[in-house]
């Protein structure tokens, strides 16, 4: 026997599992299909940003009703100087005054009929007897804005304001929390939305093989359990390929923007050790989804049976998801204790903490902990599909009758 075939000549689990997710890597990265995923994520956010943008001055624009003025000339002017005095105190609690020329004769409800710009309320009648006309919804919203203006006009309101000096602090207590569970339900939501869109990639990848007969060739070759770990080592590294080139173009967003990191809310360990937490947890969370799904594909035998089995476990991470998202406002009871101890949840509360709570020690241990489940459900998905895959083909009911033949031979 040559020493090359020779079991001391077998490469070990990590060497195998390194040459599979070279293969596996460079494979997709050097793909034409992998330049149009990357620019499908891109689309959305063009389209969401570009929406934002027009619905953002929509609204403004609709959130502004004017309120129109059909008084005489001497009275309009002087709620035109008072609306011009009280808005440099009022700012945008004052609606925009227009001033009408219609004769002082006109049905202010016509008026309104008309649906002239964007014009809510009409303020008719005289300084003394004001009259507001408006739809009921508008009526309780500019009654007392009116009242003001004509008070002022009439000089029964101050025109002039004394100097108020302020008092700024940093945070307090509540507006530091308030701010970092929002950063922990960001964070999380993130995070979700990367794993479940990317681990779907090991699915496809896994059928693909299995159909081209790849993967009994590389089970032959390498122990079983090596071929998982390098696939799914494989699909990390181009997901982290992507999550590169979505994060530059997000970065390159917020840069045109004026947006910082600085204006956001921070996290209790702050940003860079929230970022790096963040890619370790992204990490665990698609591997242990990733193994999942590698195992139901190793499963099945059509990319029907992929969906069907898949649409479970998808599910399933959905509700672990809402969930940890559900611990992050009762930190240290029983319940969040569970999100952090259970593996598919673990990711996510334990970013949740990242935000809520200073410490690294914890995160250790969690790391650990996540990458324990994934060795253990890698092995698992990898022993099912030795006695369920490999050994069911021909050679394997083969197998059988040939020890029920010679069993029923040595019975005669």
């Amino acid at each position: 026997m040559s020493p090359e075939a020779t079991p001391n000549s077998r490469l070990s689990l990590m060497a195998a599992a390194l040459v599979v997710a070279r293969r596996d890597f460079f494979a997709i990265l050097l793909s034409r299909a992998f330049l149009f995923f990357l620019l499908g994520p891109l689309f959305p956010i063009v389209v969401g940003a570009l929406a934002g943008g027009i619905g953002s001055q929509v609204k403004q624009e609709v959130a502004n009703p004017e309120l129109a003025v059909l008084m005489a000339p001497a009275e309009r002017d002087a709620m035109v100087s008072a609306h011009r005095a009280l808005g440099g105190q009022l700012g945008q609690s004052l609606p925009p005054l227009v001033t009408l020329d219609d004769p002082l004769t006109t049905d202010p409800a016509s008026i309104l009929a008309e649906r002239r710009g964007n014009i809510a309320a009409v303020l008719s009648g005289s300084l003394e007897q004001p009259v507001l006309t408006a739809p009921e919804d508008q009526l309780e919203r500019m009654r007392g804005r009116a009242a003001l203006l004509a008070a002022t006009a009439m000089g029964n309101a101050p025109s002039q304001f004394p100097e108020i000096a302020t008092s700024t602090v940093v945070t307090s207590g509540a507006s530091e929390r308030s701010a970092r569970v929002l950063t922990a339900q960001a964070g999380q939501m993130l995070l979700f939305l990367l794993t479940m869109l990317l681990a779907g990639m090991v699915l496809s990848n896994l059928v693909e093989e299995k159909a081209n007969k790849i993967i009994e060739i590389l089970a032959a070759s390498i122990p079983m359990d090596a071929v998982f770990f390098g696939k799914l080592f494989a699909m990390l590294g181009v997901s982290f390929v992507g999550i590169a080139v979505w994060a530059s173009a997000i970065g390159l967003v917020m840069l045109g923007g004026g947006v910082s990191l600085e204006q956001l809310p921070e996290p209790a360990v702050g940003w860079p050790l929230f970022i790096a937490l963040g890619i370790a947890y992204f990490a665990m969370a698609y591997l242990l989804l990733g193994s999942v799904f590698l195992t139901i594909g190793s499963q099945a035998k059509t990319v029907r049976e992929v969906q069907t089995l898949s649409m479970p476990a998808t599910m399933l991470q959905l509700i672990v998801f809402f969930a940890a998202s559900f611990a992050v406002a009762d930190q240290g009871s029983a319940f969040e204790w569970g999100a952090v101890i259970f593996p598919f949840s673990s990711p996510f509360a334990m970013l949740a903490r990242a935000a809520m709570q200073e410490g690294i020690m914890q995160h250790l241990v969690a790391l650990a902990w996540q990458a324990f489940a994934v060795t253990i459900f890698v092995r698992v998905g990898a022993t099912l599909f030795r006695k369920r895959v490999m050994q069911s083909g021909p050679g394997g009911k083969a197998k059988k009758r040939g020890l029920f033949g010679r069993g029923k031979a040595a019975a005669a």
